[in-house]
């Protein structure tokens, strides 16, 4: 069903496939300019973030975005830095267990966002080495997005 989320089993398989070799300038950019395609293609009012080890190598706002949507990234990326999954991840870990990613870890919601649209950049052998977010749409279409965007940047 389009509306139910992944488990977290299924999101950790995601996190697992979606790995690089490594991680440039240049894949930033790719990766960054294929989800503006996919936004404009789908007339979708995102914005996107892409980052490598706190640093911004790539944003976009697209048509109908605002600030706030650089707020939630901001939040998203806090998520995943601090614990090297997606943001949906550790939504869906949480509610598996009978409680929330706010009620458990007692985070302050100005500072993290624990919905979907967050994913690690995760290069084999190494880990979690940057943050490519997308706000803007019902959290799990950004999730699905970013995971589309990395499919195919991944082949």
């Amino acid at each position: 069903m389009a509306d139910t989320p992944p488990s977290v089993a299924e999101i950790a398989a995601e996190e697992e496939e979606l790995q690089f070799a490594g991680f440039t300038n240049d894949d930033a950019w790719e990766l960054g300019t294929a989800l503006v395609e996919a936004g404009r293609r789908d007339g979708a009012p995102i914005a996107i973030d892409i980052s490598r080890n706190s640093h911004q190598l790539f944003h976009a706002a697209l048509p109908g975005t605002s600030a706030d949507n650089d707020d939630w990234i901001r939040r998203k990326i806090a998520v995943v830095n601090r614990f090297g999954h997606s943001t949906l991840y550790m939504r869906q870990s949480f509610l598996e267990r009978g409680t929330t990613f706010e009620e458990a870890t007692g985070l302050a919601l100005s500072h993290y966002a624990a919905h979907g649209g967050g994913f690690p950049i995760l290069v084999r052998d190494v880990g979690p080495i940057g943050v490519v977010v997308v706000s803007g749409l019902p959290q799990l279409e950004d999730h699905r997005m970013v995971v589309t965007a990395l499919r195919a940047r991944l082949g």
